[in-house]
């Protein structure tokens, strides 16, 4: 089949690997439909490359068509129509009872002392072969794959594996008040859709929070008030001169180590890819790739007792927290890995035909696999408008 295949640092290519097989009772075999390109796998092309293998299949948002099933996997057939999670989950596990499938304790990572694997991720996260590719082995399959009806497109139901749920859980982490203030920092595809939930949800003032034109101007279209950055010299005072001079009730930061950072730690981060072998991998896992300059904003952001949703991903534990302002402003923080099965049922129903999230029309673009390391320098510099890309294979 063919795949997207990591080989080092910005460079993807489609190659031919070997067919995926069953290799656990649990297991099924998928053949692709769409697979979405996410900001964590730029973070793959460019920062944590010393976490990866040349070969890897990379790619974590899969839907698509079930070929073959497990003798243990009595929830699906093959011809069912499924989107699959982006972590890989037993559902059957304390922790996956209490709702908390990233950290199934059937599944994690021990050896690296992670949670749950993710498909198509690092060596952290299991080094799951990927869902950009024709063909998929899922694990858990017993529990993992949702199956969704026939007739609408893929996009209709493509971003249950991860965009939805991971705005969704953003959402709802930051706990807004009734009636209450939302600040998004980072409007691409998770903060974009976080904005949309949010006013779905009954936020009265969203504000995203950007400085890529065609970013802001889909949120902006959507309901939600926006900020450019490159017009503020202090973005905190902009959002407390919109909220009453205190700032917002909560604040998603759907950046992460994605965020137009310091010196210093892009610094790191290239220095950390210099490396040979283990010490590189020391240097990214634990030290080297945070740029919290995102973070700090919404720090400053948060009124004093607000609540920060953290759905950017950091990797490291390099920079210094100001600790002193948290305890101050008495913020409450709370992030993660996004449980997708946890929400599943409550966003399904909102993907009907009326489409009050803008599903139908939130992919930016549409390739075929073939165009791969196109789609990845396109999605990394930020051109042609590229917010959201979907493979079809």
């Amino acid at each position: 089949m063919k795949a997207v295949v990591w080989q080092g640092k910005r460079d993807v290519q489609v190659m031919e690997v070997p067919d995926p097989t069953l290799k656990e009772p649990t297991d099924a075999v998928l053949r692709i439909t769409s697979s979405g390109l996410c900001g964590s796998d730029l973070h793959l092309y460019e920062v944590l490359t010393p976490l990866m293998t040349p070969g890897d299949i990379v790619g974590h948002e899969p839907m698509g068509i079930v070929e073959e099933v497990g003798s243990e996997v009595t929830n699906l057939k093959p011809g069912d129509r499924v989107v699959v999670p982006f972590q890989i989950a037993c559902g059957s596990c304390f922790m996956c009872g209490l709702g908390l499938q990233t950290q199934c304790e059937t599944t994690q990572v021990r050896d690296q002392n992670m949670g749950a694997p993710l498909f198509g991720y690092t060596k952290l996260y299991g080094a799951v072969p990927g869902a950009q590719a024709e063909y998929l082995r899922v694990p858990q399959a017993q529990y993992g794959p949702v199956k969704v009806p026939e007739g609408p497109a893929d996009d209709r139901f493509l971003f249950l594996s991860d965009v939805l749920p991971t705005a969704w859980q953003a959402v709802e982490y930051a706990d807004v008040p009734k009636d209450g203030t939302l600040a998004v920092v980072g409007l691409g595809p998770i903060g974009d859709m976080a904005c949309r939930i949010a006013l779905e949800k009954g936020a009265r003032q969203v504000i995203g929070i950007d400085l890529v034109p065609e970013r802001l101007a889909r949120v902006r279209a959507r309901g939600a008030q926006v900020l450019d950055v490159t017009e503020h010299d202090d973005i905190g005072e902009a959002v407390r001169e919109l909220t009453s001079g205190r700032g917002t009730d909560a604040v998603i930061d759907a950046v992460g180590m994605e965020a137009h950072g310091n010196v210093a730690g892009k610094v790191a981060q290239t220095v950390g890819g210099m490396l040979p072998g283990k010490l590189a991998e020391k240097a990214i896992a634990k030290a080297g790739v945070d740029r919290l300059s995102a973070f700090q904003h919404c720090i400053d952001i948060v009124r004093r007792g607000g609540t920060i949703s953290l759905s950017g991903v950091y990797g490291g534990a390099a920079d210094p927290l100001p600790m002193l302002t948290m305890f101050d402003k008495q913020v409450q923080l709370r992030m993660g890995q996004a449980n997708v099965k946890r929400w599943v049922p409550e966003i399904l129903p909102l993907l009907t035909d009326e489409d009050v999230l803008g599903v139908d029309e939130f992919a930016t673009h549409h390739l075929p696999l073939s165009q791969a390391p196109e789609a990845y320098e396109m999605f990394q510099k930020k051109a042609d408008g590229a917010v959201k890309v979907v493979f079809r294979p």
